[in-house]
């Protein structure tokens, strides 16, 4: 029997996951990095997560031939996999779409405080696989949604270390991402449509509306395929923001405003400086 459509929830984009063949200059490139899941490796991968903040960017490279991530990399190069969201019940929201015939959930688990569910992309908007999770608020870990550090499965057990490397990325902040629909696909507002539908993501015309960033759907391109097309970082300072284009230059990956690397455009934008109200004394 169907169920009701579950009402809007509060979704924080909390995870952004590309693939390359070349881990290493990823590293090289994109520097915090907070942990290596070893677990990974029983679907024929390796990765680093990179702090934004307290959001992530993880990296997978294939380790075997015949893996999901190596065949996408064939079909269309480096560039997008998955989006990784973090609401208050995935598990709610899991069996809303199973008892919908939605999506076809291709891998879940649930442990300690923590509901993981990966949803097939076939028919999905966007060309990358969601993934919708949860930590169960607890004394420790009171808003897991609007705390800018809480605790996150995906950078493991040891919650000290992996929180120091996003404290000492706070300079940084996930604010936006876009996909690309496929080719000849111009539908963009029904494409965030589905996702609100689906996993209860606030729309607001194209655009889906997390409490951390935003994330817009743009029309598809005959030249290209399906796929994440940017991701935009907020940074604190101007001096820091002039650093990293700089870097980006120097590595010859240098973009207006940013950088072109893992086959996508990398948006760098400042922060508004607080405006205070000068003293008449």
């Amino acid at each position: 029997m169907a169920s009701a459509v579950p009402t809007i929830s509060p979704t924080r984009l909390r995870q952004i996951a590309l693939i390359t063949d070349d881990l290493d200059r990823a590293e090289h490139i994109l520097t915090e990095v907070v942990f290596v899941d070893p677990g990974v490796a029983q679907w024929g991968l390796k990765n680093i997560l990179v702090a934004i903040g307290g959001d992530i960017i993880e990296i997978c490279a294939p380790t075997k031939p015949d893996t999901t991530v190596g065949r996408l990399l064939k079909k269309r190069g480096e560039g997008g996999y998955m989006i990784i969201m973090q609401t208050l019940d995935a598990a709610a929201r899991r069996r809303y779409i199973e008892d919908n015939g939605l999506a076809k959930v291709i891998w879940g688990r649930e442990h300690d405080d923590v509901t993981c569910v990966q949803y097939h992309p076939k028919g999905i908007a966007g060309g990358m696989m969601p993934e919708l999770d949860s930590h169960t608020p607890s004394p420790s870990n009171p808003t897991p949604l609007a705390s800018a550090f809480s605790p996150w499965h995906a950078c493991g057990s040891e919650y000290e270390k992996y929180a120091a490397g996003m404290e000492r990325a706070s300079h940084l902040k996930l604010v936006g991402a876009a996909c690309r629909l496929g080719p000849g696909q111009t539908d963009t507002q029904g494409a965030a449509q589905q996702w609100q539908n689906y996993f209860g993501v606030e729309r607001q015309e194209s655009e889906l509306v997390y409490t951390n960033a935003r994330l817009k759907f743009v029309a598809g391109s005959n030249a290209l395929p399906e796929g994440l097309e940017s991701i935009t970082i907020q940074v604190q300072g101007k001096d820091r923001l002039n650093e990293m284009l700089a870097a980006a230059r120097r590595e010859g990956l240098g973009d207006d405003g940013g950088m072109r690397f893992l086959g996508l455009t990398w948006r760098f934008v400042l922060a508004e400086e607080p405006h205070h109200r000068s003293s008449k004394l």
